[in-house]
Protein backbone atom coordinates (compact mmCIF):
# COMPACT_ATOMS: atom_id res chain seq x y z
CA UNK A 1 0.00 0.00 0.00
CA UNK A 2 1.15 3.45 -0.59
CA UNK A 3 1.34 5.79 1.95
CA UNK A 4 0.70 9.57 2.35
CA UNK A 5 2.01 11.97 4.84
CA UNK A 6 -0.59 14.67 5.43
CA UNK A 7 0.44 17.66 7.06
CA UNK A 8 -1.48 20.69 8.47
CA UNK A 9 -0.31 23.36 11.07
CA UNK A 10 -3.19 23.63 12.87
CA UNK A 11 -4.46 21.04 16.32
CA UNK A 12 -5.56 17.86 15.01
CA UNK A 13 -8.03 17.28 17.06
CA UNK A 14 -10.41 20.40 15.69
CA UNK A 15 -9.33 20.49 11.63
CA UNK A 16 -12.35 18.88 10.36
CA UNK A 17 -11.65 19.35 6.87
CA UNK A 18 -8.00 17.59 7.53
CA UNK A 19 -9.97 14.51 9.19
CA UNK A 20 -12.07 13.95 6.24
CA UNK A 21 -9.22 14.61 3.83
CA UNK A 22 -7.26 11.91 5.47
CA UNK A 23 -10.75 9.40 5.57
CA UNK A 24 -11.09 10.52 1.62
CA UNK A 25 -7.40 9.06 0.94
CA UNK A 26 -7.67 6.10 2.94
CA UNK A 27 -10.86 5.82 0.59
CA UNK A 28 -8.44 5.95 -2.58
CA UNK A 29 -6.14 3.30 -1.37
CA UNK A 30 -3.40 5.18 0.61
CA UNK A 31 -1.63 3.97 4.20
CA UNK A 32 -2.35 7.68 5.73
CA UNK A 33 -0.04 9.88 8.06
CA UNK A 34 -1.18 12.79 9.61
CA UNK A 35 1.26 15.16 11.33
CA UNK A 36 0.49 18.34 13.05
CA UNK A 37 0.70 20.12 16.51
CA UNK A 38 0.12 19.99 19.79
CA UNK A 39 -0.76 22.78 21.84
CA UNK A 40 -0.35 22.95 25.37
CA UNK A 41 -4.20 23.25 26.05
CA UNK A 42 -5.23 20.83 23.06
CA UNK A 43 -7.74 18.75 23.92
CA UNK A 44 -7.32 14.63 23.75
CA UNK A 45 -7.04 13.13 20.75
CA UNK A 46 -9.78 11.19 19.17
CA UNK A 47 -9.64 7.83 17.61
CA UNK A 48 -8.77 7.59 14.06
CA UNK A 49 -8.56 5.27 12.01
CA UNK A 50 -4.91 6.70 10.69
CA UNK A 51 -1.92 7.40 11.97
CA UNK A 52 -1.70 10.86 13.55
CA UNK A 53 1.66 12.39 14.97
CA UNK A 54 1.28 15.69 17.25
CA UNK A 55 4.37 17.59 17.51
CA UNK A 56 5.29 19.37 20.50
CA UNK A 57 7.04 22.85 20.33
CA UNK A 58 8.74 25.04 22.19
CA UNK A 59 7.07 28.32 20.63
CA UNK A 60 2.87 28.40 19.88
CA UNK A 61 2.78 31.65 17.95
CA UNK A 62 4.71 34.46 16.01
CA UNK A 63 7.39 33.68 13.56
CA UNK A 64 9.43 31.60 15.93
CA UNK A 65 6.81 28.90 15.91
CA UNK A 66 6.72 29.33 12.16
CA UNK A 67 10.06 28.84 11.75
CA UNK A 68 10.22 25.86 14.46
CA UNK A 69 7.32 24.21 13.38
CA UNK A 70 8.43 24.25 9.65
CA UNK A 71 12.17 22.72 10.14
CA UNK A 72 10.69 20.45 12.52
CA UNK A 73 7.73 19.14 9.55
CA UNK A 74 11.22 19.37 7.21
CA UNK A 75 13.19 17.12 9.47
CA UNK A 76 9.87 14.53 9.95
CA UNK A 77 9.18 14.58 6.65
CA UNK A 78 12.82 13.66 5.12
CA UNK A 79 13.30 10.89 7.61
CA UNK A 80 9.66 9.25 7.50
CA UNK A 81 8.62 7.33 4.30
CA UNK A 82 6.28 8.63 1.83
CA UNK A 83 4.80 8.06 -1.68
CA UNK A 84 3.31 11.17 -2.07
CA UNK A 85 2.91 14.55 0.65
CA UNK A 86 -0.56 16.15 1.33
CA UNK A 87 0.23 20.19 2.26
CA UNK A 88 -2.28 21.93 3.98
CA UNK A 89 -2.76 25.63 2.99
CA UNK A 90 0.45 27.88 2.59
CA UNK A 91 2.20 27.65 6.48
CA UNK A 92 2.96 23.88 5.90
CA UNK A 93 3.80 24.17 1.65
CA UNK A 94 7.42 25.26 1.67
CA UNK A 95 9.04 21.77 3.93
CA UNK A 96 6.79 19.55 1.26
CA UNK A 97 7.66 21.40 -2.01
CA UNK A 98 11.09 20.77 -0.96
CA UNK A 99 10.96 17.29 0.15
CA UNK A 100 8.85 16.58 -3.14
CA UNK A 101 11.64 17.44 -5.17
CA UNK A 102 14.34 15.90 -2.80
CA UNK A 103 12.50 12.60 -2.83
CA UNK A 104 10.56 12.86 -6.04
CA UNK A 105 7.66 11.71 -5.05
CA UNK A 106 4.19 13.77 -5.85
CA UNK A 107 2.56 16.40 -3.56
CA UNK A 108 -0.80 18.08 -3.32
CA UNK A 109 -1.25 21.65 -2.13
CA UNK A 110 -4.83 22.16 -1.05
CA UNK A 111 -5.17 25.99 0.14
CA UNK A 112 -7.84 26.22 2.81
CA UNK A 113 -7.89 30.07 2.34
CA UNK A 114 -6.63 32.47 0.15
CA UNK A 115 -3.69 32.62 3.12
CA UNK A 116 -1.68 36.19 1.63
CA UNK A 117 -5.01 38.10 2.42
CA UNK A 118 -6.11 36.79 5.94
CA UNK A 119 -6.58 39.53 8.52
CA UNK A 120 -3.69 38.82 10.77
CA UNK A 121 -1.37 39.32 8.10
CA UNK A 122 -2.65 42.10 6.15
CA UNK A 123 -1.85 45.05 8.17
CA UNK A 124 1.89 43.51 9.13
CA UNK A 125 3.33 44.28 5.45
CA UNK A 126 6.94 42.23 6.08
CA UNK A 127 4.83 39.16 7.39
CA UNK A 128 2.39 39.41 4.16
CA UNK A 129 5.68 39.52 2.09
CA UNK A 130 7.19 37.03 3.32
CA UNK A 131 3.84 34.46 3.02
CA UNK A 132 3.65 36.22 -0.87
CA UNK A 133 7.31 35.30 -1.62
CA UNK A 134 6.86 31.11 -0.36
CA UNK A 135 3.50 30.98 -2.32
CA UNK A 136 5.06 33.11 -5.56
CA UNK A 137 8.14 30.58 -4.91
CA UNK A 138 6.13 27.39 -5.23
CA UNK A 139 2.69 27.62 -6.69
CA UNK A 140 4.37 28.14 -10.65
CA UNK A 141 6.38 25.17 -9.92
CA UNK A 142 3.29 22.93 -9.55
CA UNK A 143 0.65 21.69 -11.94
CA UNK A 144 -2.37 22.12 -10.29
CA UNK A 145 -3.98 22.63 -6.85
CA UNK A 146 -6.97 22.26 -4.18
CA UNK A 147 -9.37 25.05 -2.68
CA UNK A 148 -12.41 25.67 -0.87
CA UNK A 149 -14.58 28.05 -3.37
CA UNK A 150 -14.81 29.51 -7.12
CA UNK A 151 -13.56 32.89 -5.91
CA UNK A 152 -10.56 32.06 -4.17
CA UNK A 153 -9.66 29.17 -7.13
CA UNK A 154 -9.50 31.99 -10.00
CA UNK A 155 -7.68 34.17 -8.06
CA UNK A 156 -5.06 31.31 -7.54
CA UNK A 157 -6.13 30.47 -11.74
CA UNK A 158 -5.38 34.31 -12.75
CA UNK A 159 -1.92 34.61 -10.80
CA UNK A 160 -0.10 31.62 -11.05
CA UNK A 161 -1.74 30.08 -15.08
CA UNK A 162 -2.10 26.29 -12.81
CA UNK A 163 -5.16 24.24 -12.47
CA UNK A 164 -7.30 24.57 -9.50
CA UNK A 165 -9.66 22.33 -8.40
CA UNK A 166 -12.64 23.20 -5.57
CA UNK A 167 -13.66 20.94 -2.31
CA UNK A 168 -15.85 23.00 -0.41
CA UNK A 169 -15.52 22.24 3.10
CA UNK A 170 -18.53 20.00 3.82
CA UNK A 171 -19.34 17.79 6.84
CA UNK A 172 -19.58 14.61 6.81
CA UNK A 173 -23.75 13.54 6.30
CA UNK A 174 -23.50 10.54 8.38
CA UNK A 175 -21.36 12.25 11.16
CA UNK A 176 -24.51 13.81 12.92
CA UNK A 177 -24.24 13.22 16.91
CA UNK A 178 -27.90 12.91 18.88
CA UNK A 179 -28.19 16.35 20.24
CA UNK A 180 -27.30 17.74 23.90
CA UNK A 181 -29.34 18.09 26.45
CA UNK A 182 -30.13 21.56 27.44
CA UNK A 183 -30.31 21.20 31.23
CA UNK A 184 -26.88 19.32 31.37
CA UNK A 185 -25.34 22.67 29.73
CA UNK A 186 -27.46 24.97 32.25
CA UNK A 187 -29.67 26.67 28.99
CA UNK A 188 -32.17 27.62 29.77
CA UNK A 189 -36.15 26.40 28.07
CA UNK A 190 -37.66 29.29 27.44
CA UNK A 191 -35.42 31.27 25.41
CA UNK A 192 -34.05 31.01 21.44
CA UNK A 193 -30.61 29.75 21.09
CA UNK A 194 -27.93 31.56 18.54
CA UNK A 195 -24.77 30.06 18.00
CA UNK A 196 -21.61 31.20 16.66
CA UNK A 197 -19.18 28.48 16.09
CA UNK A 198 -15.36 27.94 15.02
CA UNK A 199 -11.87 27.57 15.59
CA UNK A 200 -11.84 30.99 14.01
CA UNK A 201 -13.20 33.31 15.81
CA UNK A 202 -11.03 35.98 15.29
CA UNK A 203 -11.40 40.18 14.40
CA UNK A 204 -13.15 41.31 11.45
CA UNK A 205 -16.18 38.11 11.69
CA UNK A 206 -18.75 40.61 13.22
CA UNK A 207 -18.20 39.03 16.67
CA UNK A 208 -17.88 42.07 18.62
CA UNK A 209 -20.80 43.86 17.20
CA UNK A 210 -23.47 40.33 17.75
CA UNK A 211 -22.11 40.44 21.62
CA UNK A 212 -23.35 43.95 21.19
CA UNK A 213 -26.51 43.17 19.84
CA UNK A 214 -27.34 40.62 22.36
CA UNK A 215 -28.44 43.61 24.48
CA UNK A 216 -31.25 44.33 21.93
CA UNK A 217 -32.33 40.65 22.28
CA UNK A 218 -34.17 39.62 25.64
CA UNK A 219 -35.58 36.92 24.68
CA UNK A 220 -32.04 34.96 23.20
CA UNK A 221 -28.77 33.34 24.55
CA UNK A 222 -25.75 33.65 22.48
CA UNK A 223 -23.42 30.28 22.66
CA UNK A 224 -20.27 30.89 21.11
CA UNK A 225 -18.23 27.66 20.62
CA UNK A 226 -14.79 27.53 19.39
CA UNK A 227 -11.59 29.77 20.04
CA UNK A 228 -9.95 32.84 18.12
CA UNK A 229 -8.32 35.71 19.06
CA UNK A 230 -10.64 37.74 19.73
CA UNK A 231 -12.08 35.47 22.28
CA UNK A 232 -11.13 37.84 25.41
CA UNK A 233 -12.62 41.03 23.65
CA UNK A 234 -15.98 39.28 23.63
CA UNK A 235 -15.72 38.22 27.30
CA UNK A 236 -14.75 41.31 28.67
CA UNK A 237 -17.76 42.78 26.59
CA UNK A 238 -19.94 40.26 28.31
CA UNK A 239 -18.57 41.50 31.91
CA UNK A 240 -18.49 44.97 30.83
CA UNK A 241 -22.27 45.11 29.10
CA UNK A 242 -23.32 42.62 32.26
CA UNK A 243 -24.37 39.53 29.89
CA UNK A 244 -23.30 36.93 31.55
CA UNK A 245 -26.84 35.18 31.54
CA UNK A 246 -27.16 35.78 27.90
CA UNK A 247 -23.71 34.81 26.81
CA UNK A 248 -21.91 31.27 26.94
CA UNK A 249 -18.87 30.14 25.97
CA UNK A 250 -17.45 26.74 24.88
CA UNK A 251 -14.01 26.30 24.10
CA UNK A 252 -12.89 23.88 21.43
CA UNK A 253 -14.07 20.80 21.29
CA UNK A 254 -14.27 17.59 19.10
CA UNK A 255 -16.27 18.07 16.03
CA UNK A 256 -19.16 15.76 17.25
CA UNK A 257 -19.15 17.44 20.56
CA UNK A 258 -19.72 20.58 18.84
CA UNK A 259 -22.77 19.45 16.51
CA UNK A 260 -24.87 18.25 19.30
CA UNK A 261 -24.66 21.66 20.57
CA UNK A 262 -25.06 23.57 17.56
CA UNK A 263 -28.28 21.28 17.17
CA UNK A 264 -30.09 22.95 19.73
CA UNK A 265 -29.60 26.52 17.87
CA UNK A 266 -32.84 28.04 16.68
CA UNK A 267 -30.32 30.11 14.50
CA UNK A 268 -26.90 30.06 13.00
CA UNK A 269 -24.71 33.54 12.84
CA UNK A 270 -21.58 33.88 10.19
CA UNK A 271 -21.15 37.38 9.98
CA UNK A 272 -17.78 38.12 8.83
CA UNK A 273 -17.26 41.52 7.32
CA UNK A 274 -15.70 42.43 3.33
CA UNK A 275 -12.27 43.75 5.18
CA UNK A 276 -9.80 41.49 3.27
CA UNK A 277 -10.18 39.78 -0.05
CA UNK A 278 -9.78 36.16 2.00
CA UNK A 279 -13.09 36.78 4.07
CA UNK A 280 -14.81 38.62 0.97
CA UNK A 281 -14.99 35.26 -0.42
CA UNK A 282 -14.84 32.91 2.23
CA UNK A 283 -17.10 30.11 3.01
CA UNK A 284 -16.73 28.80 6.15
CA UNK A 285 -17.03 25.95 7.51
CA UNK A 286 -20.12 26.78 9.86
CA UNK A 287 -22.50 27.55 7.60
CA UNK A 288 -22.33 23.82 6.04
CA UNK A 289 -22.31 22.34 9.65
CA UNK A 290 -25.51 24.27 10.12
CA UNK A 291 -27.07 23.10 7.25
CA UNK A 292 -26.16 19.96 7.89
CA UNK A 293 -27.75 20.38 12.42
CA UNK A 294 -31.14 22.12 9.98
CA UNK A 295 -30.22 25.80 11.21
CA UNK A 296 -31.84 28.66 9.75
CA UNK A 297 -28.68 31.02 8.53
CA UNK A 298 -28.48 34.87 9.47
CA UNK A 299 -25.16 35.86 7.57
CA UNK A 300 -23.36 39.15 5.85
CA UNK A 301 -23.57 39.65 2.61
CA UNK A 302 -20.52 37.99 1.06
CA UNK A 303 -20.96 36.21 -2.77
CA UNK A 304 -19.88 32.79 -1.83
CA UNK A 305 -21.95 32.59 1.53
CA UNK A 306 -24.91 34.80 -0.51
CA UNK A 307 -24.88 32.31 -2.88
CA UNK A 308 -25.51 28.84 -1.05
CA UNK A 309 -28.14 30.98 1.16
CA UNK A 310 -30.12 32.17 -1.84
CA UNK A 311 -30.22 29.00 -3.92
CA UNK A 312 -31.43 27.02 -1.57
CA UNK A 313 -33.51 29.34 0.29
CA UNK A 314 -32.03 28.76 4.46
CA UNK A 315 -31.90 31.70 5.84
CA UNK A 316 -31.56 35.92 5.79
CA UNK A 317 -29.03 38.72 5.40
CA UNK A 318 -28.45 41.31 7.84
CA UNK A 319 -28.22 45.00 6.52
CA UNK A 320 -24.69 46.20 8.16
CA UNK A 321 -22.89 45.28 10.93
CA UNK A 322 -24.63 47.48 13.48
CA UNK A 323 -25.46 46.04 16.30
CA UNK A 324 -29.34 47.20 16.22
CA UNK A 325 -29.30 45.82 12.46
CA UNK A 326 -27.84 42.09 13.58
CA UNK A 327 -30.22 42.52 15.94
CA UNK A 328 -33.36 42.99 13.83
CA UNK A 329 -32.27 40.26 11.08
CA UNK A 330 -32.22 37.64 13.92
CA UNK A 331 -35.63 39.05 15.36
CA UNK A 332 -36.93 39.03 11.83
CA UNK A 333 -35.74 35.57 11.10
CA UNK A 334 -37.57 34.44 15.06
CA UNK A 335 -40.93 36.50 14.30
CA UNK A 336 -41.24 35.04 10.78
CA UNK A 337 -42.47 31.73 11.49
CA UNK A 338 -43.78 30.86 8.06
CA UNK A 339 -40.50 31.76 6.23
CA UNK A 340 -38.64 29.76 9.43
CA UNK A 341 -40.70 26.80 9.04
CA UNK A 342 -39.69 27.43 5.03
CA UNK A 343 -36.07 27.51 5.67
CA UNK A 344 -36.56 24.57 7.81
CA UNK A 345 -37.98 22.29 5.10
CA UNK A 346 -35.35 23.56 2.27
CA UNK A 347 -32.74 23.19 4.76
CA UNK A 348 -33.65 19.10 4.17
CA UNK A 349 -33.01 19.43 1.07
CA UNK A 350 -29.95 21.46 1.15
CA UNK A 351 -28.43 19.28 3.50
CA UNK A 352 -28.97 15.82 1.76
CA UNK A 353 -26.73 17.67 -1.50
CA UNK A 354 -23.63 19.58 0.27
CA UNK A 355 -22.09 16.85 2.21
CA UNK A 356 -18.67 15.04 1.75
CA UNK A 357 -20.74 11.96 0.89
CA UNK A 358 -20.81 14.23 -3.07
CA UNK A 359 -18.05 16.34 -2.48
CA UNK A 360 -15.39 14.54 -2.09
CA UNK A 361 -15.32 12.95 -5.74
CA UNK A 362 -13.29 15.58 -6.74
CA UNK A 363 -10.93 14.83 -4.58
CA UNK A 364 -11.41 10.79 -5.12
CA UNK A 365 -10.66 11.26 -8.53
CA UNK A 366 -7.02 13.80 -7.73
CA UNK A 367 -6.15 11.03 -5.04
CA UNK A 368 -6.64 7.82 -7.01
CA UNK A 369 -4.77 9.59 -10.15
CA UNK A 370 -1.20 10.32 -7.84
CA UNK A 371 -1.75 6.39 -6.57
CA UNK A 372 -1.67 5.57 -10.03
CA UNK A 373 0.82 7.60 -11.49
CA UNK A 374 3.10 8.84 -8.75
Amino acid sequence: MKKVIVSVINDLVTDQRVAKSCQTLQKAGFEVLLVGRRQRKSPPMDARSYVCKRMKLIFEKGPLFYAEFNIRLFVFLLFHRADCLLSNDLDTLLPNFFISKLKKIGLIYDSHEYFTEVPEIVGRPFVQKTWRRIEEFVLPKMKEMITVNESIADLFRKKYGIEVHVVRNIPLKAALPDVADKASLGLPEDKHILILQGSGINIHRGSEELVEAMRLLDDCILLIVGGGDVIPVLRKMVTDYGLDEKVRFFPRMPYKKMMSITQLADLGLTLDKDTNLNYRFSLPNKLFDYIQANIPVVASHLPEIERIITEYDVGTFIDSHEPKAIADAVRSAIDDRNRYLKWKDNLKKAADELCWENEQNVSLSIYRRYLKNK
